[in-house]
């Protein structure tokens, strides 16, 4: 039923629970779970052009990275194979992009990320994703502690 399984993650704690449910899922249907990390530079665009453009988006890469890293080294400590991924864009399109390209079964989203003023202007990334995408999106709640 599932082959392959996309979690999008922003590097905050939100992506955790999200995680638990695809390792879960992943292992249950011998599937691939693919981590992405998006580097929002669309966030950035309305910096003075004499901004070090390359230097901020050289340190979202690299935290794209970590965090991607990260994540893929727990879910194959338990066995299971994982494909990942940095991006640059606009988080949701390039969600629905890789799912189209890869083929995703289910994408598995944490309902909370980053937050504060850049949830309220952006809106939840999350949201549209499960507005647009194709594929079943499960939603995970962040635990509040």
């Amino acid at each position: 039923m599932y082959d392959d399984i996309l979690v999008p993650t922003d590097g905050s704690e939100g992506v955790e629970e999200a995680l638990e449910h695809a390792r879960s899922i992943a292992g249950k249907y011998d599937a691939t779970v693919h981590v992405l990390y998006v580097v929002n530079t669309s966030t950035y665009s309305s910096l003075p052009a004499d901004s070090n453009w390359e230097s901020i988006v050289s340190a979202l890469e690299e935290e794209g990275e970590r965090s991607t890293s990260e994540l893929a080294q727990r879910l194959e400590d338990d066995g299971i194979e994982v494909e990942r991924e940095v991006r640059d864009g606009v988080p949701h399109k390039e969600i629905l992009e890789y799912s189209d390209e890869e083929d995703i079964d289910l994408v598995v989203m944490g309902t909370h990320g980053k937050t504060g003023i850049d949830r309220l202007l952006l809106g939840s990334v999350t949201e549209k994703v499960v507005r647009k995408s194709e594929a079943p999106v499960l939603t995970v709640r962040m635990v509040e502690e």
